[in-house]
């Protein structure tokens, strides 16, 4: 659910990145098959005509900005005019449930290794984020049934996307819900720290849960990127491009989930869209 990978201005440096690093090691929990053909060598041919299907609501967000809509709408038209066949879709799956059972197993994951820093460096907790402190509360307090139950969970949404590509290559949806937040939006309120760091030292999860404070974190912390978790949680690859620049002149990206074992599909066809519509060239009008 979590990888080191990188970000990459080209689709050529995204494949030269993954040809470097495919393939299974020794310490792999699963053997890893090897492309047959490199990525780099993928890309320079088109892709065959696709069938994509988009969606752009999220029950998280049921009102994506119109910077996010008009990304999504504007790359189905481009797709269409390069062959594809594009068609909106229904939600392919329950986004409510899945951003539930993505912070649960989130939360009890920041439970545990604030416990292992914790253990191996002496650290306190005023040498953690209250944030931080807080989320690892609550999932010390949901338990262990309460994480497990959600990563069993995951098989419903890898059961919803076979069912979805079985008919399309591709889902499309925009990257955020969102134009690029600024920095400092998402600062946490000093005195909501505050109660945090308080709530932690009194072990309070368990009454975070019972307010409700599960579904208000899922609005705050997921409302501006509700599509993401998809990819994460059912390991199927994704790919964010840049295909969007909104009236602020920030880049807005749009996302697209494949099926297992797609991701050279992915990058052709990343490239046909870099080379009918480059970004390599745009930077973003920010003003200081």
């Amino acid at each position: 659910m979590a990888v080191q990978g990188a970000l990459t201005r080209t689709v050529r440096d995204a494949a030269a990145i993954y040809d470097a690093v495919v393939g299974p090691t020794p310490s792999s929990v699963y053997p890893t098959p090897t492309p047959t053909t490199p990525f780099s060598t993928v890309i320079t041919t088109a892709p065959r005509r696709l069938r994509i299907g988009f969606h752009i609501g999220s029950a998280i967000n049921p009102n994506p900005d119109p910077e996010a809509v008009a990304a999504v709408t504007n790359t189905a038209h481009l797709l269409e005019s390069l062959g594809h066949h594009v068609e909106e879709v229904s939600q392919p799956y329950d986004d409510a449930a899945l951003a539930r059972d993505f912070l649960t197993i989130w939360f009890a994951v920041v439970a545990t290794e604030i416990d292992e820093a914790r253990r191996m460096t002496g650290a306190r907790d005023s040498d953690f984020e209250a944030d931080t402190l807080a989320v690892g509360e609550v999932g010390r307090a949901a338990g262990v049934v309460a994480a497990f139950t959600a990563l069993n969970n995951v098989n419903e949404y890898v059961t919803s996307l076979d069912a979805f590509h079985a008919d399309h290559d591709f889902l499309l949806t925009p990257t955020l819900a969102t134009p690029p937040p600024t920095i400092g939006s998402m600062t946490t309120p000093r005195l909501l720290q505050t109660v945090s760091r308080v709530i932690a030292k009194l072990r309070g999860g368990a009454l975070l849960s019972k307010v409700g404070i599960l579904d208000d974190l899922i609005t705050e912390n997921l409302g501006w990127v509700p599509y993401t978790q998809l990819a994460n949680l059912t390991g199927r690859p994704a790919i964010s491009v840049p295909m969007h620049w909104t009236a602020a002149g920030l880049p807005l990206g749009v996302q697209f989930v494949g099926r297992l074992g797609a991701d050279g599909d992915l990058l052709a066809l990343a490239a046909q869209l870099e080379q009918a519509q480059p970004w390599f060239h745009r930077y973003a009008d920010i003003q200081y």
